[in-house]
């Protein structure tokens, strides 16, 4: 498997150097699962992955990380994805710090060098959400503890292997050969919860484009600068889901996610 990345990145695949993964959902994982198995990373999840169905996928994770011998950490599945929305909606600031907080201390008791987490696409407000408290988490843990913990993400909703020019010297990226890709097809056919997920990502941007994992290093925002050129996909969505009695307010970026944002910026600000 060729692996390529700046000689000032963390090793890509080298499980003495601790890392971490933070993910919205269970399932993210399967899209750098090679990365996880060579890493066995500490493993932080928010939600249940459960959705509007309210059954949750969160076992299906926990048995592909028992596999990998990477560690479930707290918190792991804390909030449904109705009660998370809820909190965005709801503007639960208390409980978002708290989760910035909580990982924070998490990540200097283990001395992590490196996060690996969902990147910002305007695709889902949970998976943004996401972000915000990863890189608020780590603000906390470079003001406090005086080390430079390395922040990267990757992406959900385009294609695995995207990455911007200005990045490339410093992502960690990895080219899976047949043997890494047909175990990574396997574990992904193996996860019921996902199918459909899984096939429509496939549709949209062929298989060979999963035969990449790419972590991107990150250089969080103010807490004031909009990633986003207009509206985001997921208020046309929501509206759609809305309209359909599965949930009952949409959620928007200036609404509801820009206050958050500016909110954990000046939590820093204040309590590090």
């Amino acid at each position: 498997m060729k692996q390529t990345k700046s000689p000032n990145s963390p090793s890509a695949t080298n499980p003495d150097r601790p890392g971490a993964l933070v993910i919205a959902h269970p399932g993210h994982e399967l899209l750098v699962y090679e990365w996880l198995r060579r890493t066995r990373p500490h493993v932080f999840i928010l939600t249940d992955g459960s959705g509007h169905t309210g059954r949750s996928r969160l076992a299906s994770t926990t048995k592909i990380l028992e596999q990998v011998g990477a560690t479930p950490e707290s918190p792991y599945g804390r909030f449904t994805d109705q009660a998370m929305y809820a909190a965005i909606l709801d503007q639960h600031l208390d409980e978002l710090f708290g989760l910035a907080e909580e990982l924070a201390e998490a990540f200097i008791r283990l001395r992590v060098d490196y996060v690996a987490g969902d990147a910002v696409e305007g695709y889902n407000p949970t998976h943004d959400l996401c972000r915000l408290i990863i890189d608020t988490a780590l603000r906390i843990v470079n003001r406090r503890s005086r080390r430079a913990v390395a922040n990267f993400d990757f992406p959900l909703a385009v294609r695995p292997d995207a990455s911007p020019a200005a990045l490339r010297p410093e992502a960690i990226r990895l080219q899976l050969d047949d043997e890494a890709f047909d175990r990574k097809s396997a574990v992904a056919r193996g996860y019921p919860e996902m199918a459909g997920e899984i096939s429509a990502a496939l549709r949209e941007n062929g298989v060979e484009a999963f035969r990449v994992e790419c972590l991107r290093p990150v250089e969080p925002g103010s807490g004031n600068d909009s990633p986003f050129r207009g509206p985001p996909y997921y208020e046309q969505y929501g509206e759609r889901q809305v309209a359909a009695g599965y949930y009952g307010r949409v959620i928007r970026y200036r609404e509801h996610i820009a206050p958050i944002a500016r909110a954990l910026w000046k939590h820093v600000g204040e309590h590090s």
